[in-house]
């Protein structure tokens, strides 16, 4: 398996290099060169594995073998050994036609620790077996963040910045961050919003001498290895669903802001997996639900709201769909994200739209529907949703066939977003672990929504 760039640039490589270098070097997103199909035998051989043991036959695909199998076995057991559920990733069904993924059972309560344990681990061994400095550089709309920072948090050879809006995460997310205190960790809280602190980390990334300089690397899901990790949670979940009656194609409902979560799934379904509808489920920044129902990506006014994971108004893995749409046209997609640097717009014909709607539908859900549904579950299921969840969970009731199966992923556990839950009346009890955070000290450095400031302090911190 070789990987290439979606602006075509950048020489073939193999995926421990593809994995280091996260953003491509010509700006693009790394992506593999061709993607495997899985064949309906080998598909059903794979239905009674274990959560670990299906990763390792998913990343047999795409590692080719530049980790000794002993060796990636252990990284894969060993991240999962932290999740507080044998399953890793348990599916509960809620009624006839609704499944909840619960993704939040790693050590930040989080989707993102599905991932990020796993590639914290990966860098860890990188860094030996190659002797070479991990600078992890990411931002963070609040999950991401905490996810990655307990993935190398006091790990030799490895130091962790991570970038947040400032006062626009939940107190928790925080929390989970900036209590952090070990010598490898710098928390910078900057004030602007999600988008300011991705769009400083891409334009890091992309200047290719500052990148080199400072040993940078991805944590977020610009790095592939992220995509290829969440993809695993589709499978399982399918097979879940599919091992305990008969079920044709299943339906994913995804909270997402970035592209990221539900990139995995549109990767899945074209590695064979039986994949109904992809739901893109946001909130009130929904950039993405326009693109899927009118064929335009433009950033609009920016809200914060109940979801802050999802306040995001530019998706960074939409250059990674685009690559496909386009029919594989690197040279297309450098011009069409060239012109959106410029022009701050993407329209597309007609014909491109039909094909975006053959693979995705897109639910914006506003607030107080947000609320409404967190009420309404908890009060008919006694089950408790956080506001992400509960964005997936309305929009599969607005996409979802009633004759249809449909998988939504729990991307965080409620205690993460009480000011939330608080607003319609319910009084959870916290996990001990987010309890605990509140009687410590915090660790972080504001600054100003500037670049300049921001190269200064890594530069410091990365010398």
């Amino acid at each position: 398996m070789d990987y290439i760039s979606t602006r075509g640039k950048v020489e073939k490589c193999g995926f421990i290099d593809a994995f280091l270098m996260g953003l491509a070097n010509d700006g693009g997103l790394v992506i593999p060169s061709e993607i495997p199909v899985i064949s309906e035998q080998k598909l059903q051989e794979w239905e009674n594995l274990s959560y670990q043991d299906l990763m390792l036959e998913i990343f047999s695909y795409f590692t080719n073998d530049e980790i000794p199998y002993e060796d990636l076995k252990k990284l894969v057991y060993d991240s999962y050994s932290t999740f507080r559920d044998e399953n890793v990733t348990p599916l509960k069904n809620i009624n006839d036609s609704l499944y909840v993924l619960e993704l939040f059972h790693g050590p930040t309560f989080a989707f993102k620790d599905v991932a990020l344990q796993f590639m914290g681990n990966l860098y860890s061994y990188v860094a030996t077996k190659r002797n070479e400095i991990i600078n992890i550089l990411g931002a963070t709309s609040g999950d991401t963040g905490a996810a990655a920072i307990q993935g190398v948090k006091g790990k030799e050879g490895i130091r962790i910045c991570i970038l947040h809006p400032h006062q626009k995460v939940s107190k928790v997310q925080e929390l989970q961050m900036t209590t952090v205190q070990d010598d490898n960790v710098l928390n910078l809280s900057v004030k602007g919003n999600f988008d300011d602190c991705q769009q400083f980390i891409k334009e890091l990334f992309a200047d290719v001498e500052f990148k080199h300089q400072y040993h940078l690397r991805a944590i977020n899901s610009i790095n592939f290895v992220r995509i290829l990790s969440q993809t695993v949670y589709y499978f399982y979940a399918y097979f879940q669903i599919s091992k305990t009656k008969p079920v044709g194609k299943v339906n994913f409902s995804v909270p997402t802001g970035n592209f990221g979560n539900i990139f995995s799934g549109y990767l899945a379904k074209q590695m064979g997996l039986p994949v109904g509808k992809l739901i893109l489920a946001t909130n009130e920044n929904n950039i993405l639900e326009r693109f899927v129902k009118e064929g335009v990506y433009m950033p609009g006014d920016f809200h914060s709201t109940y979801s802050p994971s999802m306040d995001i108004q530019i998706a960074s893995n939409f250059e990674r769909y685009l690559y496909y749409l386009t029919n594989k046209s690197s040279e297309k997609v450098a011009s069409i994200m060239n012109q959106f640097r410029s022009e701050g717009k993407i329209e597309i014909g007609a014909e491109d739209l039909q094909k975006v709607q053959s693979d995705f539908e897109a639910k914006g859900v506003q607030g107080k529907d947000c609320l409404q549904t967190i009420d309404k579950y908890y009060k008919e299921y006694s089950y408790l949703f956080d506001p992400h969840t509960a964005c997936g969970v309305t929009a599969y009731e607005s996409c979802s066939g009633d004759d249809e199966v449909c998988v939504v992923f729990a991307t965080a556990h409620p205690a993460k977003f009480n000011e939330s839950i608080a607003l319609v009346d319910i009084e959870q009890s916290f996990p001990a672990e987010i309890q605990q955070l509140f009687d410590k000290a915090q660790y972080q450095t504001v600054i100003d929504n500037e670049k300049q400031e921001l190269v200064k302090q890594l530069e410091a911190f990365f010398a």
